[in-house]
């Protein structure tokens, strides 16, 4: 039994395009279990972005088709090879980065899950690989932040924006978020957030207000155009200006005068190329504080609604919808 494939129940998609238009519910055959992997049943995966990106084949790296999406998840495992060791039958585990989520069953090598305590709710726990992983990794690997220093953000309301909020105030830093609409400043204040700015005309004026007039050393950009402009403006001597999204579909303006004379540092961040990167230690190290954060409530993405994988077209109508109150997810 142990070698025979397994047919998983799945989203799947053969061409790229429109995602309500090319992905649709099917079935896939999961490869045989082999001695050193590990049959996991996926109980949530949520619909990110980046998902929707890949289905339009214009993300950074693009799966061969057909292919199942999704980025991350969470899941039981049901059945090990006989080579397995530190991973058993009713764990709760994540599932590695980029395997292909939206489906029930998925055969993966089980040296690469990460088991996770029972006190984790499962929604949040399918979240942390993606937004709350890229959060962290921003925070520390660019700028040493001392307690109490101010970081900049846009897109603040994001999945992203939320964590670094979040992990921001759990390490004793402080956070200026700039939005774009009114309403969310009472939110994003009782998750940690302390100043909130809407953007608009006069905003390095107004993100400066915001912090009393010390510069930060590091902006998280996520919209590009006028919003990225502006928190380099507003950056100190030698800051750091990150990038990891594009939501304004606007490409970066970088001013002569914030190279020549404040000599600030322009990045880019991609969470995929971290994972690739980082040694076993490190990932094992970056989840050891997401998932105790998550087990404390520090760490909480709001959540607007779950669909079955048979919903898909339903669910990714409703994940594209602007002013969202939280994620949609897959349960499978």
């Amino acid at each position: 039994m142990k070698n025979d494939p397994v047919s998983s129940p799945s989203v799947v998609f053969s061409e790229f395009g429109i995602p309500t238009q090319v992905a649709s519910f099917g079935a896939v055959d999961c490869r045989v279990i082999g001695a050193e992997d590990a049959l996991v049943e996926i109980e949530a995966a949520p619909i990110n972005p980046a998902d929707l990106n890949v289905l339009e084949g214009r993300y950074g790296i693009l799966p061969a088709l057909p292919a199942v999406p999704g980025a991350e998840g969470v899941g039981r495992v049901r059945q090990v090879g006989e080579g397995v060791r530190g991973v058993s039958v009713g764990d709760r585990v994540l599932l590695p980065h980029g395997v292909g989520t939206w489906r029930r069953l998925v055969v993966v090598a089980a040296e690469e899950l990460v088991t996770l305590p029972e006190a984790v709710p499962v929604l949040q726990a399918a979240m942390l690989r993606v937004n709350p992983a890229t959060a962290l990794c921003m925070l520390r690997e660019f700028v040493s932040l001392s307690p109490g220093e101010w970081i900049v953000q846009n897109a603040a309301n994001s999945g992203v924006g939320r964590s670094v909020i979040q992990i921001a105030r759990a390490c004793g830093w402080r956070t200026v978020n700039v939005v774009r609409r009114k309403g969310l400043e009472a939110e994003l204040t009782q998750i940690g957030a302390d100043a909130v700015v809407e953007e608009g005309e006069g905003l390095s004026a107004r993100i400066l207000e915001a912090t009393g007039g010390v510069a930060p050393r590091l902006g998280l950009n996520a919209v590009g155009g006028e919003s990225a402009l502006g928190l380099a403006k507003v950056l100190a001597e030698e800051g750091t200006h990150v990038t990891y999204g594009a939501m304004g579909l606007q490409p970066l303006r970088i001013p002569n005068g914030v190279l020549i004379f404040k000599n600030i540092e322009f990045r880019g961040f991609w969470v995929s190329r971290w994972y690739k990167k980082a040694s076993r230690d490190e990932v094992a190290e970056l989840f050891s504080r997401l998932v105790a954060w998550a087990e404390a409530g520090v760490l909480h993405t709001p959540v607007e609604a779950t669909y079955p994988l048979e919903s898909i077209t339903t669910a990714l109508l409703h994940a594209q919808r602007g002013q969202r109150s939280g994620k949609i997810l897959l349960c499978p």
